[in-house]
């Protein structure tokens, strides 16, 4: 069972048909949308500022999320995919988004609808990335444009397979309680 505490008043909010992997932590101001997955070691840590996660968001292993105390909140869309080992700090990721595995988006930055933010790829504080434009490096770069039904089919896919995934450990469990 993921670890889920309350903090400074504040009791982590989990949306319907939500996936957290047995060793997920969510902490304090945390409130996460349906159809989600948070998956094993990662940390959504509310406790100095508010986390919002949208539907349909999958957040892969290792992740983290955290804020700056009075100063930056996290805001994700729907339909966005969060690579493995990805920390966010304090930004905003806008519908459709995909986070690539590693890659590092600081506080204030803003991640455009439809935008890509390739593996390993560093966005500093207060980077605008705008819609359906690919990032890449570190410091990230914008790269190029990326056509917008392609990054929304993908990135709905995605999310609609991490649900699937997460599908095999409710089996999983199923079948251990049967025994």
């Amino acid at each position: 069972m993921a670890y889920i505490q309350s903090v400074r008043g504040f009791t982590p909010e989990i949306g319907d048909n939500c996936f957290l992997a047995v060793n997920a932590t969510i902490v304090g101001d945390v409130v996460i949308g349906n159809d989600c997955s948070i998956w094993f070691n990662t940390v959504l840590r509310g406790d100095v500022n508010s986390i919002r996660v949208g539907d349909r968001v999958n957040i892969q292993d290792g992740s983290v999320l955290h804020t700056l105390y009075q100063k930056s909140t996290i805001e994700i869309g729907n339909d966005v995919s969060i690579g493995h080992n990805v920390v966010i700090h304090g930004a905003k990721i806008h519908d459709y988004a995909l986070i690539g595995m590693g890659a590092v988006v600081m506080d204030d930055a803003v991640v455009g609808e439809g935008a890509l933010v390739a593996a390993g790829s560093v966005v500093l504080s207060r980077t605008q990335i705008g819609p359906h434009e690919m990032w890449a490096g570190s410091p990230a770069k914008f790269i190029k444009m990326v056509e917008p039904e392609k990054a929304k089919e993908m990135n709905i896919k995605i999310a609609k397979n991490y649900l699937m995934y997460s599908k095999w450990y409710e089996e999983n469990n199923e079948e251990e309680s049967a025994k």
